[in-house]
C-alpha cells in the first residue's frame, strides 16, 4: 500500500531544499549547454536538481520509476508501478536569462493514474499542488473549478513562434485566434503556464511540442479543477509521448477546437 501523505512530506521537503542550491546559483557562474537546437539549454543547475531528486527518491523508494528531462532514471516503455515525471528546472532560458519564471514540476502516477501533482515557482516560493480525488491547492489554498469563458474574453498563452509557423494548426486560423481573444501571452514555463490556467491568470495554453515531463504535473492540477487537456486534434494526451498541448476549461476547450484548430481540414 502507497503512503501518499509520507511521499507528499519528503516531495516537500525536497522542493525546499532544492530551492536553496537553485536561488544560490544565481550569484555563480553557470554551465550552459545545448541540447536539440541553440534555444533548447541545460545548465549543470538543471542537471544537479534532477540528480538530487532521483537519489533521495532511490533512497526512499527504490522500486519506484523515474522519467527526468536530463535523462536520470531507467527507460520507462509502461506505467506500471509508481511513477515520477520530473522537469527539474521547466523553464531553463528564463532560468538563465531572467532568474525567475521557471519551476519544478513533479508528476507522480501509480499504474497509469495521476496521484500527486507539483509545480513549484521556486523564485516566488509559490506551489500549486494536486492530490486527485481531494482537491487542488494554491499555496494551501484551495483553487476554485474552473469556469467557461468565451474565445472574447480570453487571454491565450500562445508562444509567437507557433504563430508564424507550424505543422499542425493552419496558420490563418490561429491568426483568427489571436484577432478574436481577448489577448495572448507567452511565459516560456509550459508548467507554469498550465498552472496560470489553473488559477485563471490564463484561460487557454497552447504549445505544438511538450514532453511528458513538461504536463505530467499539470494535468493532474488542471483535471482535478474540471478542465480539459488534449492535442491541438482534441485526442488525448499520451502520457509517455510528446506532442501537441491544449489546455482550457471545458467550455473554451470546444470552441476553439471547432472553430480554429479543426475549422478547414
Amino acid at each position: 500500500m502507497t503512503n501518499w501523505e509520507q511521499i507528499d512530506t519528503y516531495v516537500r521537503k525536497w522542493l525546499k531544499e532544492a530551492r536553496i542550491n537553485i536561488i544560490d546559483s544565481f550569484k555563480k557562474t553557470l554551465d550552459i549547454e545545448t541540447k536539440s537546437d541553440r534555444n533548447d539549454l541545460v545548465t549543470n543547475i538543471d542537471k544537479e536538481t534532477e540528480s538530487f531528486f532521483v537519489k533521495n527518491i532511490q533512497e526512499h523508494y527504490p522500486e519506484h520509476h523515474i522519467i527526468g528531462e536530463e535523462g536520470h532514471g531507467k527507460k520507462i516503455n509502461d506505467t506500471n508501478g509508481v511513477l515520477w515525471i520530473i522537469d527539474p528546472i521547466d523553464g531553463t532560458v528564463n532560468f538563465v536569462h531572467q532568474q525567475r519564471n521557471f519551476a519544478i514540476s513533479i508528476g507522480i502516477y501509480e499504474n497509469g493514474k495521476g496521484k500527486l501533482g507539483y509545480i513549484y515557482d521556486v523564485v516566488q516560493d509559490e506551489l500549486y499542488f494536486v492530490e486527485v480525488g481531494k482537491g487542488a491547492f494554491f499555496n494551501e489554498v484551495p483553487i476554485p473549478k474552473l469556469a467557461d469563458t468565451k474565445v472574447e474574453d480570453a487571454i491565450i498563452g500562445i508562444n509567437s513562434s507557433w504563430i508564424i509557423s507550424n505543422r499542425h494548426i493552419p496558420i490563418s486560423n490561429l491568426h483568427r485566434l489571436v484577432h478574436d481573444s481577448r489577448a495572448t501571452r507567452s511565459l516560456g514555463a509550459a508548467s507554469l503556464e498550465i498552472a496560470y490556467v489553473a488559477t485563471g491568470r490564463l484561460d487557454a495554453y497552447i504549445a505544438m511540442r511538450l514532453a511528458p515531463w513538461d504536463f505530467a504535473a499539470g494535468k493532474l492540477l488542471i483535471e482535478e479543477l474540471g478542465g480539459k487537456l488534449s492535442t491541438v486534434k482534441g485526442d488525448p494526451l499520451q502520457l509517455l509521448e510528446s506532442g501537441t498541448v491544449f489546455v482550457s476549461n471545458v467550455g473554451l476547450h470546444k470552441e476553439i477546437l471547432n472553430k480554429y484548430f479543426l475549422a478547414n481540414e
